[in-house]
């Protein structure tokens, strides 16, 4: 087969937005967040910043998606407005670390939670070790996880469709359950009114004795990390434009509709949060009370929320949920990935073999290609530290497909555009603007990950002359 069907529709395109969103960050980063900070406030802010940013995004993305309705999305923006060599690195860096990376980490959480209810799964079970690599049970799951729903999407686009439409609608209910739990339980002992009078305290770990505008600033273009991971992947659903009914039309709205839902739980699920838990706590308490949100558990700040309501139950929940979370978020994120290697692959700028399609009408070479590289970063254990590498990388990537909005305006002003961006020039210089200010907030405080990011992209540089020099 040499095309591929066009068989989602509407809410197969937001399931996949909101799916490959809402992963294991949500339940995790506000305690990072809160240490950086100490204020609910700033918190809450941050959140609300990410939501605003990731929204402002998804705007100009509908246009770009509009114009150029074809699988690979990103890659494709890129390379029209700027070239081959820039899409390359591109799609260099997606596949090296951002794609197949956050597929590791994703997959390792699944097996983590999974070892919460099976302890054969627990991190701490090393299975066999050659030299100084261990390999832990979890980390077979996590790639088995990987294995199983590449076979699943390999059988054919109504495999993932029907997996991202069950698991996205029982992890977007499972999140609003916490969030009405926070609400329901918090009326009778709310933590909230003690937590917003931490509104304007200087950082918690740091005591700050000169707090002012550039130490917040800083510290908000830290933390904005933590909930800017958790809101990122909603740009996977342009990798796979060519399988979307009517794209011109369904991927801006999936766009709109997928992120603004995800916006609205992920604030809803913090004010919970605080409303269940102390914001401040000690890292030796005992209880999750005494704990706060700060020094919950291994992080583990949905856990904590939920065990302040059921006690020792609460983990067993929060597991189920989150191995829900991060099972459906897998799936969108090897279903949506291998069409951008396929595109890649059909202007010769990846392994040639990933362009072609299997009887089921995939990408089934570009699949395993993407599954055994994640199989590797999960084997390496250093996906984590990739991830921080790249988010830098990522967001430099989304400021320069935003940018080619303008550039396609002055240089294609006639071109079909079923849907312009929202608020234009405003709002995606906005995007630009507020993004790139927390690309210098992290060259400066964070130097050492965002020097490695760019390194990533620079190697890409030199592969591209490799892929160009020899097409085959």
């Amino acid at each position: 087969m040499s095309e591929t069907k066009r068989s989602l529709n509407l809410f197969d395109t937001i399931m996949l937005v909101s799916g490959s969103m809402i992963g294991s960050g949500i339940f995790i980063v506000s305690a990072d967040m809160v240490r950086v900070l100490g204020s609910p406030f700033w918190v809450l802010f941050c959140w609300i910043l990410s939501g605003v940013i990731t929204l402002f995004a998804a705007l100009s993305y509908g246009e770009l998606a509009g114009m150029m309705p074809a699988a690979g999305g990103q890659f494709i923006y890129l390379q029209r407005a700027y070239g081959k060599l820039t899409a390359f690195v591109y799609g260099w860096t997606v596949f090296t670390v951002i794609q197949t990376g956050v597929i590791a980490a994703v997959a390792v959480a699944f097996a983590r939670f999974v070892g919460v209810l099976v302890p054969f799964f627990d991190e701490s079970n090393i299975l066999f070790a050659i030299g100084k690599l261990s390999v832990s049970s979890t980390q077979v799951l996590g790639i088995a996880l990987i294995m199983f729903l590449t076979f699943l999407n390999s059988r054919g686009i109504n495999n993932g469709k029907i997996i991202q439409r069950v698991f996205t609608s029982a992890k977007i209910m499972a999140l609003l359950g916490v969030i009405i739990i926070g609400f329901v339980a918090g009326a009778k002992n709310s933590y909230w009114q003690q937590n917003i009078q931490l509104n304007f305290s200087p950082l918690l770990e740091n005591t700050v004795t000169d707090f002012n505008t550039g130490t917040l600033l800083s510290a908000l273009g830290v933390a904005l990390i933590g909930s800017l991971f958790s809101s990122d992947a909603w740009n996977n659903v342009t990798f796979i434009a060519g399988e979307i009914k009517d794209p011109k039309k369904n991927i801006p709205l999936g766009l709109l509709i997928g992120v603004l839902l995800v916006t609205v739980l992920y604030i809803l699920a913090n004010v919970a949060y605080f409303i269940l838990l102390p914001a401040h706590g000690s890292p030796e308490g005992n209880t999750v009370i005494e704990r706060g949100i700060a020094y919950a558990q291994n992080d583990r700040v949905g856990t904590a929320a939920l065990s302040a309501v059921f006690g020792n139950f609460a983990s067993y929940l929060m597991a189920v949920l989150i191995i829900i979370s991060t099972f459906g978020c897998n799936n969108g994120l090897i279903l949506a990935g291998a069409r951008l290697f396929q595109s890649m692959a059909n202007d010769n700028l990846f392994f040639k073999t990933a362009a072609s399609l299997n009887k089921y009408g995939v990408p089934s070479k570009a699949l395993w290609i993407q599954a055994g590289w994640a199989s590797v970063l999960c084997l390496s254990g250093s996906y984590g530290a990739l991830l921080d590498y790249c988010t830098f990388a990522s967001l430099v990537f989304y400021i320069i497909t935003i940018s080619s909005v303008f550039y396609f305006r002055v240089k294609e002003p006639n071109a079909e555009r079923p849907y312009k961006a929202f608020g234009y020039p405003v709002i995606p210089l906005l995007y630009i603007i507020i993004t790139l200010g927390i690309c210098i907030d992290l060259l400066i405080f964070k130097p050492q990950n965002t020097a490695w990011g760019l390194l990533i992209m620079c190697i890409g540089i030199p592969v591209y002359f490799l892929f160009t020099r020899n097409k085959n």
